[in-house]
């Protein structure tokens, strides 16, 4: 069996943590973020449809140069807000998946507040 690194361990459990008291509904959806080693991804979901309303990456997006670094995260979460606002979205509840609130995950934040989005 194969062992879970203690890093994404303790980020699972702070994701279990935050995830009990944050539930997306149809008024209210949940912006949700994934980061990786090479990318960045977000999603508006409805929890209660169980369904993804607007999703937005760096592997959608045509971004030159590096598609981990802030300015690539600043333009996913401006590429978020246009597409939940196409969506009819314009109040989210943020979640931000365990990982700080630093970095990569609050440019996107930033931009997805300055592309229209409130939370």
């Amino acid at each position: 069996m194969a062992k879970i690194h203690p890093r994404l361990r303790s980020r699972l459990r702070r994701k279990t943590r935050i995830r009990r008291n944050l539930s997306g509904t149809a008024e209210r959806p949940r912006l949700t973020v994934f980061r990786s080693n090479q990318h960045i991804y977000a999603q508006v979901i409805d929890d209660d449809a169980g369904k993804t309303l607007a999703s937005a990456s760096t592997l959608k997006l045509d971004i030159d140069g590096h598609k981990s670094n802030i300015a690539a995260a600043q333009k996913v979460g401006e590429a978020i807000a246009a597409a939940a606002k196409d969506a009819g979205v314009t109040s989210v509840l943020f979640d931000r998946n365990g990982y700080k609130y630093h970095g990569r995950v609050k440019a996107l934040a930033d931009a997805a507040r300055e592309g229209g989005l409130q939370f």
